[in-house]
């Protein structure tokens, strides 16, 4: 049995290939029959129809052979070939004596102009042929009006019609699923390629903050430890001991980040690394160790914020601090302030730097051509649904301002 299913499948893909080929196959059949029907006589000698006692004359066989042609571009032109099978048929009934079933062509011609157009055409069509070749049958045929094959003309062309609408709807169905399943498809791969580049964002976002801050902090108390080593070496052991402490957090903040990366089928695993402003304290202290003076003022003790949310106003800050430190100039100071209004935390770092407000945190700006920090900012806090101001201070230095709503588009919401 699948010997044999895996042959008619071949079969059929063969025609369907070929349809010029398997139209002049159908065409072929339909004659045959035509030629075989033609010898029949419905009458016969009382007791039932009889094989051979007449036979077509040679309009009819003509007749007969025009039908059969025409279906051979019954795919190519439909209406065409039905016009012309529903001529020959009317010519048939009209002068064919011996009568040849003609008909049969204009059958076969209904229903492809039925399964290849649309439902009014079918209606229009469909009505106008049974219509017509009934009328002429009963009119022009050799048999009386009431006879049974005249009957038998409106109700084989009406099966033809109903036929090939109901492929045609079938066909149309099975088209429609095919083109939702395509889309789906679609749909599916945009997707996941879309959350395989927010999360590559999201990692290169968070590796960037990390590194970028605690080299920055390794940088600072390396260039003290190296000026004071001769000279003050207690202080100088002081500096590399903050060396060690912001290298230890860098890689313990860059293990957390990329064992995101190593987790796979387990609900419970983190989605997110650690910090938030739970530890913000410890994150100042560190660059107040640094050197850089830094004030707080918040008024979030009693908010809980959304991982998402706590986690990008801590990077905010952590990236705001570190651009105050590599592009303020000596003497910088800053301000942190971390504020609940409404249904919004404002996060917002200020600070009196010296140094041209370009190259503080600006991409592409002098002394730190190619920076990705506000631009990092920036898609932290549009990803949230919150904004983002940057810009310099009146009378020198700069702002950065980070307005972060308390419900995230994911629908987590964090206010208490």
């Amino acid at each position: 049995m699948p010997a044999q299913g895996n042959a008619l499948t071949r079969a059929r893909d063969r025609l369907r290939a070929h349809p010029v080929a398997c139209d002049a196959l159908l065409a072929a059949a339909v004659l045959a029959a035509m030629v075989l029907g033609s010898f029949v006589d419905p009458h016969g000698d009382g007791t039932g129809p009889t094989f051979g006692i007449r036979t077509p004359g040679p309009a009819g066989v003509v007749l007969m052979m025009l039908g059969a042609a025409a279906l051979v571009a019954r795919r190519r032109a439909p209406l065409r070939a039905l016009a012309v099978t529903g001529a020959v048929t009317v010519a048939e009934f009209v002068a064919g004596d011996p009568p040849a079933p003609v008909a049969m062509s204009a059958v076969v011609a209904l229903y492809t102009v039925a399964s290849r157009t649309d439902r009014p055409t079918t209606w229009r069509v469909g009505l106008a042929t049974m219509t017509v070749l009934t009328a002429v049958a009963m009119s022009f045929g050799s048999s009386p009006w009431y006879a049974q094959q005249n009957l038998g003309v409106f109700a084989w062309t009406g099966m033809a019609a109903a036929a090939g609408d109901a492929v045609r709807s079938r066909r149309a169905f099975i088209d429609a699923i095919r083109e939702r399943a395509d889309r789906a498809e679609r749909t599916r791969e945009e997707e996941a390629r879309r959350r395989v580049a927010e999360e590559r964002l999201r990692i290169a976002r968070d590796l960037h903050d990390v590194v970028a801050h605690h080299i920055a902090l390794v940088n600072v108390q390396a260039g003290v430890a190296a000026h004071v080593m001769d000279k003050r070496p207690d202080q100088a052991k002081e500096a590399l001991a903050h060396v060690r402490e912001a290298s230890r957090s860098a890689l313990d903040e860059l293990r957390a980040t990329v064992g995101l990366l190593r987790q796979s089928g387990d609900p419970e695993a983190p989605t997110e690394p650690a910090p938030g402003l739970a530890v913000l304290d410890d994150l100042l202290d560190t660059f107040r160790n640094a050197g850089l003076p830094v004030r707080l003022a918040r008024t979030d003790q009693d908010t809980h914020l959304p991982s998402a949310v706590d986690l990008a106003a801590y990077r905010i800050i952590q990236e705001a601090l570190t651009n105050v430190r590599k592009h303020a100039g000596q003497g910088a100071t800053a301000e942190v302030s971390v504020l609940r209004v409404g249904r919004t935390v404002e996060v917002t770092v200020l600070d009196d730097g010296t140094a041209p407000v370009q190259a503080v945190g600006a991409p592409g700006a002098a002394g730190a051509p190619g920076g990705h920090g506000l631009v990092g900012m920036r898609e932290r806090v549009g990803a949230l649904g919150g904004a983002l101001t940057a810009g310099p201070r009146y009378g020198g230095g700069f702002r950065v301002q980070a307005i972060l709503p308390l419900t995230t588009r994911g629908g987590e919401d964090g206010a208490t």
